[in-house]
């Protein structure tokens, strides 16, 4: 099954929200929101986004600055920048690529680690830095 690609050239501007249910390469400029949920979106050498992004993929070949959103993978290629955090299970930063952000690789539908009530219950115990716990002999004087 051959899948449908769609190009945003190197002169078009969108200033807005993006949505798709096909791949997308954009060479031009958005600002705004990107949503391709199931789908491939790269932005291509000449590509400038300023923008949120939600896909399935995203190939970066040209400058991002906004949070990144992948269900599968995130690609910053040779020459491709990110400024901007990124979300998604696999990341892969190319040598030569530009990224200042965080990276949150949690697995889709792994949950957050939730303390354990006895954790939680010791960790209200413990005393703070600098003070002595209850009922610990104190020193006074050197």
């Amino acid at each position: 099954m051959e899948r449908d690609i769609v190009n945003i050239g190197k002169s078009v501007v969108i200033k807005g929200e993006l949505n798709g249910s096909e791949d997308l390469t954009i060479e031009g400029h958005v600002e705004g929101t990107i949503q391709l949920k199931e789908h491939v979106l790269t932005i291509g050498p000449n590509g400038r986004i300023k923008a949120q992004v939600f896909a399935k993929s995203v190939i970066v070949l040209g400058e991002v600055t906004g949070n990144v959103t992948a269900s599968d993978k995130v690609d910053i290629r040779d020459n491709g920048s990110v400024d901007g955090d990124i979300v998604s299970p696999r990341v892969a930063i190319a040598e030569g690529a530009h990224f200042r952000g965080s990276v949150d690789m949690q697995r889709k539908g792994a949950a957050p680690a939730a303390p354990e009530k006895g954790k939680a219950a010791a960790a209200a115990a413990t005393p703070q830095q600098g003070q002595p716990a209850a009922g610990a002999p104190q020193r006074v004087g050197a």
